[in-house]
């Protein structure tokens, strides 16, 4: 073995020596990021959340008919009680947005029917979607401009996935929706409609 080679066998253990703390270092580095971030996500306001404004919005009652004040003040006590998801779907474990827009329409007196079964629960949004096209109600994203009450059905490309929500106000171009099963609860959320790819279209609730 030329002294060379036996040189570099004697740096191994020593590179190998200088690679276990830089490794550990950075396996803290990354338990602290995410202990600081799993903190910062119990801990933050609900507020600072761009698509949570945490506190339901002043509505002004005297704007809406009795039905859409039906909707509005049954969001708004449910949005305070934040009931688990199967409250809503009957017991069943499953994904509950829907649901939750199901549970609200029949409180309210304007309940759905499925139309697969007739039941006042539809528990997929694109049953929801054909519901809404069934019975002449649905109106595309595009010229429409929501109304209170009415459901948004938005698809898979959208940052709420495939999903829908109730709008409980319209400003311009934007609406403020209340929906279940948003990160698991019941939150509000501020909607650009117009420019929002994610949305297919409105069912009126009301009409």
């Amino acid at each position: 073995m030329t002294p060379e080679a036996a040189d570099d066998l004697d740096e191994q253990p020593t590179r190998r020596r200088r690679r276990r703390p830089f490794a550990v270092a950075v396996a803290i580095a990354v338990v602290l990021l995410l202990g600081a971030g799993l903190l910062a996500w119990r801990t933050v306001p609900e507020r600072w959340l761009p698509w949570d404004t945490a506190e339901f919005p002043q509505v002004d009652a005297s704007q809406l008919s009795p039905a859409q004040n039906r909707i509005v003040e049954l969001l708004r006590a449910e949005h305070a009680a934040q009931r688990p998801g199967m409250f809503y779907s009957e017991g069943v474990d499953e994904p509950w947005c829907a649901n939750f827009v199901s549970w609200i329409m029949r409180e309210a007196g304007t309940p759905f029917a499925n139309p697969h079964s007739g039941h006042w629960r539809i528990p997929g949004v694109f049953t929801l979607q054909e519901y809404f096209q069934d019975t002449g109600r649905f109106e595309p994203a595009g010229d429409y401009t929501p109304r209170v009450g009415d459901v948004v059905i938005y698809d898979r490309s959208s940052a709420l996935g495939q999903h829908t929500n109730i709008v409980v106000g319209v400003d311009g171009d934007e609406a403020t929706t209340v929906g279940g099963n948003e990160m698991r609860r019941i939150r509000v959320h501020e909607l650009d409609w117009r420019s929002d790819g994610g949305v297919v279209g409105f069912g009126r609730s009301i009409g």
